[in-house]
């Protein structure tokens, strides 16, 4: 019997180890559960589910593992239809994705298994463009899009994607010239661009190692390089070609070529050489005289010239970085840090740019050459001086506040929402506050704790991208809250009040803005217990201060909005709203989709001084989020083209996440902030290296002999 009973536990025992070992990690779980109700949940898709389960241990169709990771989804030719959903970018030790000859229709997901190794979507119904995010999927090796429906520009996207071997866009409606960034792909073999609407030259795969290149029926014009013509399997029929011999290079100039290994070895000793000839040659004083006048040319540069806002503000604030077409520091994109204490980290990995790109002015130093650097101290030092403490929410007389606001007169009034209207406190020692006073009707047959309860709630929220109440006032049927006063007003006078003092806020500062209003709405959807639904993001509540940082305000109303009979923030409500009880954390994505659409063209989300079909600004502009030559004709004119142009897609994408129709295919507020966040790497790197080749010969395919 004792021996029946350690038999029965051992086994007993062993399932259960075995149990805990073929368990799946849950953020893959979760993405395939999304991923098969984005299917409508196909019955062909044996062991899947529409909610939890075990992909890796239960053996799910298509799924392969090792150990508790999902490493390979291979659904080739399994007559799906639907979508992927929006959460892909949590399989992150996925290598291999294959979802090719389906029915799958909708855009390609921006968000992919971010360390694939081989991606094939081919042979589906997806339009829309090439997504950006693949210039971050380093590891990618394989590439095939081809037989969609993808239209619009490919984008300048290949910088870092080095190990790329394949690249297939066949057989879509690609049009425009073919990036710069093709050039740096030194290890692309195989390029399929046939069957699209490709216009321009060829002359960036010139020095590619291709051995399979098909551009067959594009627009392609001049002459196909030399270079190429030895490849064993070209085809270039179907193009408008020109005739005769290529034209020789202008007079005293030469082609580039990339040099073989011995004379790139003989250039170095050649230039070694030449260098210990020359100082040997140049006296010591001719020498000092030439430093001396270098560096005198350096410093007298002149600044760049600006009619943008923070050409003002640095002048006053000294700790404020601008954000100049010119000269870019990453840390000034984002006036935000998150508390360990508070936040669940939610970029992807760790590192020095992560941390920096918390907080403004931390962490860089300006050196004498004008390089940005990094001080591993400086940013510890600054982050342990930054951390702020817990606002003290104190109580004011309704006797003071009665005073303060010259007894509420209408020239103190600062604005009026669906809840109440805000007045400015002015006080003698120059404290200045923002008093929001409810609507006493909101209270009718209601408790009075109800209001005590409203302020609990709202004063312990924190975060730097929030307005923090300060204080509040119940007396004699009054119920206030208040706040401090932001002499920088909203986002909305920003960008829709103008006048003929006004200045535009940059590009750079446009993006800094969207990020910081997402880090506050991630805080309210994914840190606080339990999620907080905001029910009205719109610019007017998002209140800058005087370094340009945002402040969403308005949060924790929730329950008042619900019961006003108003439309919500005409033009930023979700289709899904018709009355605000039908609020969710996706309608708030919606909402924040359509402030970034703002940000991007400076229209306001509903104008009835437009024409019919530009009335509402996300019917306007949904359309042409995935068109690049629309994308600039859709950029605020107030910026002047002053942007960087490889920032436009990436910004328009994730729009194009947040104002989805469908609730479903809306990114959750997490990946919205990821997507920012990367955009704002992206940038720096591209200013980094844009400043880096400005210091070069700026001429790309010619050198003076």
């Amino acid at each position: 019997m004792h021996c029946f009973v350690a038999r029965f536990l051992l086994l007993f025992l062993g399932t259960l180890v075995s149990l805990v070992h073929s368990k799946t990690d849950s953020p893959d779980v979760s993405a395939l559960n999304v991923m098969f109700k984005s299917l409508n949940s196909p019955s062909q898709l044996r062991g899947w589910k529409s909610s939890g389960g075990d992909p890796c241990g239960d053996s799910w169709e298509g799924i392969e593992c090792s150990g508790s990771s999902v490493t390979e989804i291979n659904l080739r030719d399994h007559n799906l239809s639907g979508q992927l959903g929006y959460q892909l970018s949590s399989l992150s030790s996925v290598k291999i994705f294959d979802v090719s000859k389906n029915n799958l229709n909708g855009d390609v997901p921006y968000q992919l298994p971010p360390n694939a190794q081989r991606i094939d979507l081919s042979e589906n119904k997806f339009d829309g463009n090439v997504p950006y995010s693949m210039s971050q999927m380093t590891n990618l090796e394989e590439v095939n899009l081809s037989r969609n429906r993808l239209e619009g520009q490919l984008s300048d996207m290949f910088a870092k994607v080095q190990k790329l071997k394949s690249f297939d866009v066949s057989y879509n409606k690609l049009s425009d010239t073919l990036p710069n960034s093709l050039a740096n792909l030194s290890n692309l073999n195989t390029l399929h661009l046939q069957n699209n609407r490709f216009t321009g030259t060829i002359n960036v795969l010139a020095d590619l190692p291709l051995n399979d290149l098909n551009v067959e029926n594009n627009k392609f014009t001049g002459w196909i390089p030399d270079e190429l013509k030895g490849i064993d399997n070209l085809k270039t029929g179907g193009n408008s070609w020109s005739t005769g011999t290529a034209p020789p290079p202008p007079p005293g100039v030469q082609h580039r070529r990339r040099p073989d290994k011995e004379e790139s070895e003989g250039s170095k000793i050649s230039l070694r050489n030449g260098l210990l000839i020359g100082f040997s040659c140049l006296g010591g004083v001719t020498l000092l005289l030439f430093i001396i006048c270098i560096c005198t040319m350096r410093r007298s540069s002149p600044p760049p010239s600006s009619h943008f806002l923070e050409e003002d503000i640095i002048g006053r604030r000294k700790g404020f970085t601008p954000l100049h077409s010119q000269e870019l520091d990453p840390e000034a994109y984002v006036g935000i840090l998150k508390q360990p204490k508070d936040f669940k980290s939610t970029d992807p990995g760790n590192g020095e740019i992560k941390s920096l790109l918390k907080s403004p002015s931390m962490g860089l130093r300006r050196s004498a050459s004008s390089r940005v650097s990094f001080s591993e101290n400086e940013f510890a030092n600054r982050l342990k001086g930054r951390r702020s403490t817990s606002v003290q929410v104190v109580p004011y007389s309704l006797a003071d506040l009665q005073k303060s606001t010259d007894n509420f007169a209408p020239d103190r009034l600062l604005g009026e929402g669906t809840i109440g209207r805000v007045y400015r406190a002015k006080y003698p020692d120059g404290k200045v506050l923002a008093v929001k006073k409810i609507d006493s009707s909101l209270f009718q047959g209601q408790k009075s704790e109800e209001f005590s309860k409203l302020v609990a709630n709202i004063s312990k929220l924190h975060h730097p991208n929030i307005a923090e109440l300060v204080g509040y006032c119940s007396e004699q049927g009054h119920n206030m809250l208040i706040y401090d006063y932001f002499r920088n007003g909203s986002l909305h006078d920003f960008l829709h009040v103008a006048d003929d003092f006004s200045k535009p806020l940059t590009w750079n500062t446009r993006v800094r803005i969207a990020l910081g209003v997402a880090r506050a709405v991630e805080y309210l959807h994914d840190v606080c217990s339990p999620s907080m639904v905001h029910k009205n993001i719109k610019s007017s509540n998002i209140l800058l201060d005087l370094e340009l940082n945002p402040r969403l305000s308005d949060y924790g109303m929730a329950n008042f909005h619900q019961r006003t009979s108003q439309n919500l923030g005409v033009g930023y409500n979700a289709p899904e709203c018709i009355k605000p009880s039908a609020y969710t954390l996706r309608s708030d994505v919606y909402s924040f989709g359509v402030v970034m659409l703002e940000l991007l063209t400076g229209r306001m989300p509903v104008d009835s001084e437009r024409p019919s079909s530009e009335y509402c600004l996300v019917k306007w502009a949904r359309p042409q989020l995935h068109d690049t030559d629309a994308l600039f004709g859709m950029a605020d004119p107030a910026l002047r083209g002053l942007y960087p142009p490889k920032s436009l897609p990436p910004f328009a994408d994730i729009v194009a996440l947040c104002v989805q129709t469908d609730p479903e295919r809306r990114a959750p507020m997490s990946e919205v902030v990821q997507a920012l966040v990367r955009l704002v790497q992206q940038s720096a790197m591209n200013m980094k290296e844009d400043l880096s080749s400005s210091r070069r010969t700026t001429d790309s395919e010619y050198e003076i002999v």
